[in-house]
C-alpha cells in the first residue's frame, strides 16, 4: 500500500497560503503602532516600492521565506506586549520609547528594528521573550 505525501513545493511549503495572512496582520499591527511606509518597508527587508504598496493594496503575493520571518518575529514581538502589558494603547507605544535596556543603548526598540537586518528584530523579540519570563 503506498502512502499519500506532501510534494515538497506545496502552497504551505513555500508560504504562499500564509501571505494574505501575514501581510494582513503586518498591516494591522503597523497601523497601531502607527509606522509609515519607510518604516513598514524596511521591516519587510525593504522590497521595491512597487512590491510594497502592491502587497499593502491586494494583503497576497508571494512572499518569500525571509520576509515571512521578518513578519513572524513582528507578530511574535506585539503578542509579547500584549502579554507583558494590560493596556493595549501602552503595548502599542512601547515600540516607540526610548529605552535604557542593553539592546537598546538609550534608542527605541523601534530604531533597533528599524536597522535592517532580521537579527534586529530577533533581539527585541528576544529580549521581550526574556522578560516575560
Amino acid at each position: 500500500m503506498e502512502r499519500h505525501r506532501t510534494p515538497v513545493s506545496s502552497p504551505v511549503a513555500d508560504g504562499k497560503d500564509l501571505s494574505g495572512p501575514a501581510l494582513k496582520a503586518f498591516f494591522r499591527i503597523a497601523e497601531l503602532w502607527r509606522l509609515d511606509s519607510r518604516q513598514q518597508q524596511v521591516l519587510l527587508g525593504s522590497p521595491p516600492p512597487s512590491t510594497f504598496f502592491k502587497w499593502k493594496k491586494d494583503l497576497s503575493g508571494n512572499l518569500s521565506r525571509d520576509v515571512l520571518e521578518r513578519i513572524s518575529y513582528v507578530l511574535g514581538i506585539y503578542k509579547s506586549l500584549q502579554i507583558l502589558f494590560e493596556d493595549s494603547r501602552n503595548a502599542d507605544e512601547w515600540i516607540s520609547r526610548l529605552n535604557a535596556a542593553a539592546p537598546f543603548g538609550g534608542a527605541s526598540a523601534l530604531q533597533r528594528m528599524l536597522g535592517g537586518n532580521v537579527s534586529d528584530l530577533f533581539v527585541v523579540r528576544q529580549y521581550l521573550d526574556a522578560q516575560r519570563g
